[in-house]
């Protein structure tokens, strides 16, 4: 039985490569030594922990959070939704889900963002939640747009939401992407098929979930979050937070 705050190692041959010749900037950025293994010391295991302050009513509506009065963001509303669990299955009560996006044409809210689709005046792009006492969270939201990335010549990055993840302590630290169902640039995406798992790549995929969706209002999409473990989340071909 696992000990209470003990973390499984990292099953390497699941996790994607520090360097990936089909993603260009991995190459770069990846170390040129092996990696060195460490013991989590109690430190890692039980803290620091971060953001868990009180959230705001509408901290975790995109669709309102950054809108002018009376107006809404452009573009197909959705929620996503699921819960954050342990390695061992367990809701992950009380802490922090932060999320970022692009705008349904694709652009994201950033000075360094120089795609032609236009900005939105009434979508900022980011929330935050706290999860309940069974680990669910949900945002609403609008589908972000695909868009161009200089990676090879024609590259566009899938329909994506970026989602960080502070867990119980500073080894739980996830920072991952979320992608949807049906998304033809999935298969073509380096960044994706960086991951040498195919069950993995599955894991980052979140499924269209009608039972959660509103009538005449919003579709809904199901991403659960898993920390660590040999069913971990994985983070696009870092290990960081893994």
């Amino acid at each position: 039985m696992t000990k209470p705050g003990s973390f499984y190692q990292r099953d390497m041959q699941r996790h994607p490569p520090a360097r990936a010749e089909a993603y260009k900037t991995s190459v770069s950025r990846s170390p040129n030594y092996p990696r060195i293994a460490l013991e989590n010391a109690i430190g890692e295991m039980t803290g620091p922990v971060f953001g868990h302050h009180d959230t705001g009513p509408l901290d975790n509506d995109l669709l309102q959070n950054f809108a002018q009065y009376g107006e809404v963001p452009l573009g197909e509303r959705i929620i996503l939704h699921g819960r954050v669990l342990d390695e061992n299955a367990r809701p992950v009560s009380n802490t922090l889900v932060e999320i970022w996006q692009a705008n349904a044409g694709g652009r994201y809210r950033h000075k360094n963002d120089s795609f032609l689709a236009p900005l939105d005046p009434n979508f900022g792009g980011c929330g935050r939640a706290l999860t309940d006492e069974n680990g669910y969270y949900a945002f609403r939201t609008v589908k972000p747009g695909a868009y161009p990335w200089r990676n090879w010549v024609n590259s566009w990055r899938p329909s994506h939401i970026h989602l960080s993840v502070f867990g119980t302590g500073f080894a739980q630290r996830l920072v991952t992407q979320c992608y949807f169902e049906g998304d033809p640039l999935i298969a073509k995406c380096p960044i994706v098929n960086a991951v040498p798992d195919p069950e993995a790549i599955e894991q980052l995929i979140a499924p269209l979930d009608l039972n959660a969706a509103i009538p005449f209002d919003c579709l809904a999409y199901k991403f659960d979050v898993v920390l660590r473990g040999q069913r971990s989340t994985l983070f696009e071909n870092r290990l960081e937070g893994n």
